[in-house]
């Protein structure tokens, strides 16, 4: 007799019937200015994990390009700064496709592209967004304290998560 592992964590899931969820982490900004690079640093990190099934994707804005890749996922977890000052501590949220995600040919957010994953590809991933907590975006290559703490957090989170 088998016993499937009723837990409501997909990944549990999965991994008790012997599958695993292909998960993708997108990290973006831009690394020459300050705390705004550390969604991109943040991918750089996770890819160093060489975990299986986890692609990682580090680049300086969201492109459409990006659907693509999003609509071979069963997970997709976009990691982004905050804008300067507005939060304390790291945020990780659910998001949905949204009917008037607003779509650009030149760079787009993330609900943009998950609406593009759905129409084109009939794709649905579970999505995340995680924000990360800044205080300057000044030309600098350094991260805040502020950033450096919740970069951390993030980290610790995708751990968990992944």
């Amino acid at each position: 007799m088998n016993i499937v592992d009723a837990s409501p964590n997909p990944s549990l899931c999965y991994a008790t019937l012997g599958f695993s969820m292909k998960t993708l982490v997108i990290g973006y900004g831009n690394t020459l200015r300050g705390d705004d690079g550390v969604g991109y640093r943040i991918a750089e990190q996770v890819e160093a994990w060489e975990w299986p099934n986890v692609k990682t994707i580090a680049c300086h804005q969201l492109a459409p390009e990006l659907a693509a890749e999003i609509a071979e996922c069963d997970r997709v977890f976009f990691v982004d700064a905050t804008l300067p000052g507005t939060h304390q501590t790291m945020i990780a949220q659910p998001l949905q496709v949204s009917s008037t995600a607003e779509f650009n040919t030149h760079h787009s957010d993330p609900a943009g592209l998950l609406s593009l994953a759905a129409t084109v590809y009939q794709a649905a991933p579970e999505a995340y967004q995680v924000l990360v907590p800044t205080i300057a975006m000044d030309f600098s290559e350094q991260l805040s304290d502020r950033a450096q703490t919740g970069m951390q957090q993030a980290l610790q989170y995708l751990r968990e998560q992944l």
